[in-house]
């Protein structure tokens, strides 16, 4: 009798086997794996996630995405969701292809829930970091292809009580970043504005305000960044990740932050203090 005719799960599902969901996938159900499938025979446009910012603050992490998606001059989409919550106390923001990145971070979430309920515990930060490092080696096929993702990984390290960040490159490379990084198209003048905004012991609040000008000054010079759009009221994506695990900010709170950068920059559009 077959598995559906019992009603038992088929025999993979009940073998003892390892903590990580990818090798599971990987050694019954390869062709699921999205570096597994066949490359495209030439590089191929897609919509490519542009802009991510993260800082450490005096309780944890802050990251947040703009919400523009591009495939080369047009914009593909204005209101994309760049931000994810990887677990209870982790966040991921991705930069390049967009479908790809997506389909990557919703894996590695798999993966992640896939490890506690084996092991009964939460994996550590930086176990976390190094799983989803080796994840994106797996995509470096098609990163020579022009679909590369390269994500932004943070959140609230239990056994500091800190948070921290990891940035990652296309060969799978994960380097552990401190007090603020960026990535995507727009991340050269995020980072000259972190670089001016950010100061040891931000507040919650003002993590915020740091996070939404930093996008608003890669979208001044980047055109693949999204800035605020007051008349369709689409705001950047802003998660926070402390003691109490990751919290999406509410969008009446960014807009809050967003208008109080505006009325800073009337007259003085560069921001210059």
């Amino acid at each position: 009798m077959t598995a559906a005719e019992t009603g038992r799960l088929p025999a993979p599902f009940r073998a003892p086997g390892t903590a990580s969901f990818t090798e599971f996938l990987t050694a019954h159900a390869p062709e699921l794996i999205p570096a597994r499938r066949a490359l495209p025979p030439r590089p191929v446009d897609a919509p490519h996630g542009t802009t991510i910012v993260t800082l450490a603050f005096a309780d944890g992490l802050v990251m947040a995405g703009d919400r523009r998606a591009t495939m080369g001059n047009i914009i593909a989409n204005r209101d994309m969701e760049k931000v994810f919550a990887a677990d209870e106390f982790s966040v991921v923001g991705i930069a390049g292809t967009a479908g790809l990145a997506i389909e990557l971070v919703k894996l590695f979430q798999v993966e992640l829930e896939h490890y506690e309920k084996i092991e009964g515990a939460l994996m550590s930060l930086e176990g976390k970091a190094n799983r989803l490092a080796t994840m994106i080696r797996g995509n470096l096929g098609m990163a020579m292809q022009g679909l590369s993702v390269v994500p932004l990984f943070g959140g609230y390290d239990l056994d500091t009580a800190s948070g921290r960040m990891f940035s990652y490159d296309v060969t799978g490379g994960c380097y552990e970043e401190h007090d603020h990084h960026s990535i995507g198209s727009g991340s050269l003048f995020a980072r000259g504005s972190l670089k001016k905004l950010w100061r040891p012991g931000l507040d919650r609040a003002g993590a915020l305000n740091v996070a939404v000008e930093a996008l608003y000054d890669a979208a001044d010079d980047d055109s693949a960044t999204g800035g605020p759009d007051v008349q369709r009221r689409i705001w950047p994506t802003v998660a926070v990740v402390d003691a109490e695990g990751v919290q999406f900010v509410d969008d009446a709170t960014v807009m809050a932050s967003v208008e109080q950068v505006l009325a800073a920059r009337t007259g003085n559009p560069g921001g210059a203090r």
